[in-house]
């Protein structure tokens, strides 16, 4: 078997919980073959993008390039015409800057890529293969690559592509009925999902022997943002529900059963590969709901439309977009997954925001209303940090990115609905995302038992393509870990830098998701809290 390269990617692992599962203080490790990755290997902190979102972290690790450059901020990218503003789902036709499923298949290496978001529609220059993830089922076939591919996976025993794809109508069910059962049910059915995944991967390592293998398991994500009080090793002390005893059990066997493929794809690749896993971003605990665009109208930047008391307008109050009256709104944030507030300038006479010249004093302005939302208790300000563009997201995508971002003092995603009171306790911890997700390498010529300082998501892409004998492109903005490689290693394949990027793709005509399609993967956000 010729693979050389192995990436394992788990959507929101964090040390926090994987040092607790690979720990034999309290018997045998749930993760036993992540612990040995762990004692043979080398690890460090991965910083994510400066909004710790999957997409632009995701595209930031397939790019080496940061989302000023590449473009993707959010889920929605939005557009503002005149006095409305109009949403879409971002896909891969949207990043500006080559991956580096490209750079390597240019190169001559075959690659294969499963289940990263932001896939679809695929490259028409990849050497491989691709099934692209954040997609229905309805969409795998269309949008995986090589065209037989698809057929050739209904071969794989077992292969169901409803089971792979996400199961929209199940988890909008549960987003009505929040019981016990549901949720027990929501994080039962990732098990087989995520072995859909590894069958995949399985199959295509022992019938293609890819240069490059990449698989990403999203359940990590899932389940801790659902189910985060049943993971979280400071949550388990104490007296505990017979309910949350069962969780914890459910959830340590999604872990052990990905503990389980790890293993098996490591095994498959053989002896000679060098294997790296990464994360997106990390996860921590969330207690409180940060409605911001209820203070920035009581701060008078927003103005909200009339909603009538009906059920048409409490749906409209319920959906997942504010419902503002854009005639009177200067500044407001489009969605909870942006943590970010939107500017609007009025660049010709009647239109609606601040004069150009007025820019950067309404936003100056703006930050300091955003410091004075304090915790009435303590004083202890509620946005900890607050960004100016220019600074977080410099690039050639700049203008798309939000004027201000916003970290919260625990890290949650902000609400952008029209309740009161701005800050109130949520009923029950929740999980969220934490900036600092987790980076791994194992295998020959990697460091064994190292721990290195804290990287950046960018540095994932990039060390990939050192692995694969390839040079870093000059205009990435990641940069390979020396530390993460043995001396003898690098002596004999030295770091090259070689020339920049050829630029992305670009919109290829494929077909885009039908309305309904979208509305789906909507409804999917607002089950994980990115969207209302």
């Amino acid at each position: 078997m010729t693979v050389r390269t192995l990436f394992i990617g788990m959507d929101g692992a964090t040390f926090t919980v994987l040092d607790d599962l690979t720990s034999a203080l309290n018997g045998t490790p749930v993760m036993p073959f992540l612990a040995e990755i762990f004692a043979n290997g080398s690890r460090s902190k991965l910083r994510s993008t400066p909004n710790p979102l999957t997409p632009p972290a995701w595209v930031s690790l397939m790019t080496g390039r940061g989302p000023g450059h590449h473009g993707v901020f959010d889920f929605i990218r939005a557009e503002e015409r005149g006095e409305d503003v109009f949403f879409t789902l971002y896909d891969s036709r949207d990043c500006r800057v080559e991956t580096i499923w490209s750079v390597a298949s240019r190169q001559g290496k075959k690659v294969a890529a499963l289940n990263f978001p932001f896939t679809a529609p695929p490259p028409k220059d990849l050497n491989g293969f691709m099934v692209p993830g954040f997609v229905p089922w309805r969409h795998l076939r269309r949008n995986s690559t090589p065209p037989d591919l698809y057929d050739r996976l209904k071969t794989i025993p077992d292969f169901n592509a409803q089971e792979l794809a996400w199961d929209f109508e199940q988890e909008k069910q549960a987003l009505d009925n929040l019981t016990e059962n549901d949720r027990e049910n929501w994080v039962r059915y990732h098990l087989p999902r995520e072995k859909q995944w590894f069958r995949i991967a399985d199959f295509l390592l022992r019938e293609e022997s890819p240069d490059l293998m990449a698989v990403m398991f999203d359940g990590v994500d899932k389940l801790q943002h659902q189910a985060w009080l049943y993971v979280d090793p400071a949550q388990q002390a104490g007296e505990l529900s017979d309910y949350h005893k069962r969780m914890r059990v459910l959830c340590l066997d999604y872990f052990r059963q990905l503990d389980g493929f790890i293993e098996s794809l490591v095994k498959s690749a053989g002896p000679e590969v060098q294997v790296f896993m990464a994360s997106d971003h990390g996860f921590t605990a969330t207690n409180e709901v940060v409605r911001i665009n209820a203070y920035l109208g009581q701060k008078g930047w927003l103005h909200w439309k009339e909603v009538p008391d009906t059920d048409e307008g409490r749906r409209r109050e319920e959906s997942m977009f504010a419902f503002l009256d854009w005639s009177k709104t200067v500044a407001y944030c489009r969605t909870p997954s942006s943590n970010g507030i939107n500017i609007r300038v009025a660049h010709e006479p009647g239109q609606t925001g601040v004069r150009p010249e007025d820019y950067e004093a309404t936003r100056n302005h703006l930050i300091r209303d955003l410091e004075e939302l304090k915790d009435e208790a303590t004083g202890e300000r509620i946005i900890t940090e607050i960004h100016k563009r220019e600074d977080v997201f410099a690039g050639a995508a700049m203008a798309d990115a939000p004027d201000l971002l916003m970290v919260l003092r625990d890290f949650g995603f902000v609400s952008i609905k029209n309740k009161l009171p701005v800050i109130e306790p949520r009923p029950e911890i929740a999980g969220t995302h934490h900036p600092d997700g987790v980076f791994l390498a194992y295998g020959p010529g990697i460091s064994k038992g190292k721990s290195l300082g804290r990287r950046k998501i960018m540095d994932v892409g990039a060390t990939l393509l050192y692995s694969l004998g390839l040079p870093v492109p000059s205009d990435f903005e990641g940069v390979v870990p020396e530390g993460m490689f043995t001396a003898e290693h690098k002596a004999v394949h030295p770091i090259i830098i070689g020339a920049p990027t050829t630029g992305a793709a670009g919109d290829d005509g494929s077909a885009a998701m039908a309305d309904d399609e979208k509305k789906q993967i909507m409804a999917q956000l607002q089950m994980l809290g990115y969207m209302e």
